[in-house]
């Protein structure tokens, strides 16, 4: 019996019902303490509809987290590329609200990953240094006026448009995780650098790869974000950063997971637990700060689940 249970718990599948067992929790524990307030049928929807937004970008980040990178630009990525986005949806329609984010992101990702690789610096200071170039940007694109996206063109905010591009974006990146040379070079690098390298993997390119597949998901994710929530301001001194950690939380449960093979699942379920716990909090009445505190602990619950701590490392 023991024997196997111990190879049950290194099956994908014990990774799954893992997954599964948490989210019932979490939705278990508010509803008992709310049960006429929380999680009905028609409310999970509802969460969900948010979930599923930043797990997209929570599959882009997953490819620089993989390899120990970070990306604190994402935000300022969407931001950017959602302002883009209501631009262009004026004057092509559709096409300019999918295209020009698509395209914007795509770039920012090229540029992070460029500037990283040439700077030899870590990642976390140039997507920093990064993100206030796109606040900038942002600005200068709105000429500091709100973007409001026209109601001919919010498709993607709700169902079951919504879900389609997702679901679209969630089977690419496990596609391009399970059967490219981008994904098992992108594993490689993570699991060890070092041995990579000399097995010929050209490390530097292929981090700019995932730079460049993180950028082009912030762009999906923004096509979204500005259909839910239909309009856009733009940033500056730093206030997109808040948008980073919600969908980094979600590539943090990927990494967790990645040992049963099923990242992108992971990341999906993990966005679903994350949404139940801000509304669960929101639904008891707790302030904005306790929102904060109980975000700031999964965050580092998280790291510390899927980190390894390693002498004389350093941070990437």
């Amino acid at each position: 019996m023991d024997t196997k249970f111990q190879k049950f718990k290194t099956s994908q599948w014990y990774g799954l019902v893992l997954l599964a067992g948490l989210l019932i929790l979490f939705w278990g524990f508010f509803k008992i303490l709310r049960p006429a307030t929380f999680g009905t049928p028609d409310k999970l929807v509802l969460y969900a509809q948010t979930a599923i937004i930043y797990a997209v970008g929570g599959c882009g980040l997953y490819y620089i987290c993989t390899m120990g990178l970070f990306d604190f630009s994402i935000g300022s990525n969407i931001v950017l590329s959602s302002v883009l986005a209501v631009t262009f949806s004026e004057k092509f329609g559709y096409a300019g609200l999918i295209l020009a984010p698509l395209i914007s992101g795509t770039l920012m990702g090229i540029c992070n990953g460029i500037i990283y690789i040439k700077l030899r610096i870590p990642s976390m200071i140039v997507t920093t240094g990064l993100a206030l170039i796109y606040e900038s940007l942002s600005v200068f694109a709105t000429a500091g006026s709100e973007k409001v996206l026209g109601k001919s063109y919010r498709m993607f905010g709700s169902y079951p448009w919504n879900l389609v591009l997702a679901v679209l974006a969630y089977l690419l990146c496990a596609f391009i995780l399970k059967y490219t040379k981008i994904g098992t070079y992108t594993n490689a690098i993570g699991s060890n650098e070092l041995v990579a390298k000399n097995m010929g993997v050209d490390v530097k390119k292929y981090k700019v790869v995932a730079f460049t597949l993180c950028g082009m998901f912030a762009g999906i994710m923004s096509i979204l974000t500005i259909s839910y929530g239909t309009s856009m301001t733009s940033a500056s001194n730093m206030s997109s950063l808040g948008r980073n950690f919600t969908p980094l939380m979600g590539a943090f449960f990927g990494l967790a997971f990645k040992k049963y093979g099923h990242p992108v699942v992971a990341i999906v379920v993990g966005q679903l637990i994350i949404s139940l716990l801000f509304n669960g909090f929101v639904v008891l009445g707790a302030p904005t700060t306790v929102q904060n505190i109980v975000t700031g602990l999964t965050l580092l619950i998280i790291v510390c689940l899927t980190t390894k701590p390693t002498k004389g490392l350093v941070v990437k």
